[in-house]
C-alpha cells in the first residue's frame, strides 16, 4: 500500500514536469504555450482557455478566437506582457500569433531552461523518496519493523525512485530534441 502512494506522488511530479515543459516553446506552435499566461477579464485574471478557443491552423501559427470580440485588446496586451516574446496581430475577429524561427542561441537557452525544470523534477522525486525512507526508519524506531525488513523496503523505494528519475530524464531529453529540431 505504501508503494502505491509513493508511485502516485512520483507520477504527479512527472505530470507537473510535462505541464511545465509544455510552456517552453519549440519550433512548432502549441496551445500549451499560453497555459501560464492570463488575461484581465472583467477585473480578474483568467487563463486563455476561459476567454476563447485556441487553435493551431499552421505549424507556426496560434489562433485565438475569443468568445467576446471586446476582449481582443486585452488578449493582445496579455500576450505582449508575457515572457514569451511574441507579437500578436488581430483582424477584429481573431488574434493570430506567428511564431518566429528560433535562433541557435535561443534554442540553447531553452534547452538550459528545460534542463533546469528537469532538475527540479528530479529533486521533487528524491524528496518523495526521502519522505518514504523516513517513514520506514520511524517504523524501525517504533519497533514495528525489523532492520532487515527496513533495508528491503528502502531498496524497493530506491528502485521505484530510479524508475521515475529515468522517466524524468527521458521526458527532458524528448523536449530537448523538440527544441533543437529545426
Amino acid at each position: 500500500m505504501m508503494f502505491d502512494a509513493l508511485e502516485e506522488r512520483m507520477k504527479k511530479s512527472i505530470a507537473a514536469l510535462r505541464s511545465e515543459l509544455a510552456t517552453i516553446r519549440t519550433g512548432r506552435a502549441n496551445a500549451a504555450l499560453l497555459d501560464h499566461v492570463t488575461v484581465s477579464y472583467y477585473g480578474s485574471e483568467v487563463p486563455f482557455n476561459q476567454v476563447g478557443s485556441i487553435s493551431v491552423p499552421e505549424p507556426r501559427i496560434l489562433m485565438i478566437t475569443p468568445w467576446e470580440k471586446a476582449i481582443i485588446g486585452d488578449i493582445e496586451k496579455a500576450i505582449m506582457k508575457s515572457d514569451l516574446g511574441l507579437n500578436p496581430t488581430s483582424d477584429g475577429e481573431v488574434v493570430r500569433i506567428i511564431l518566429p524561427e528560433l535562433t541557435e542561441d535561443r534554442r540553447k537557452e531553452l534547452v538550459k531552461k528545460a534542463r533546469t525544470i528537469g532538475e527540479k523534477a528530479r529533486v521533487s522525486v528524491r524528496n518523495i523518496r526521502r519522505d518514504a525512507n523516513d517513514d520506514v526508519k520511524n517504523q524501525v524506531k517504533d519497533a514495528s519493523l525489523s532492520e532487515d525488513e527496513s533495508k528491503r523496503l528502502q531498496d524497493r523505494i530506491q528502485k521505484i525512485t530510479d524508475k521515475y528519475i529515468a522517466e524524468v530524464d527521458q521526458v527532458v531529453e524528448h523536449k530537448e530534441h523538440d527544441i533543437l529540431t529545426v
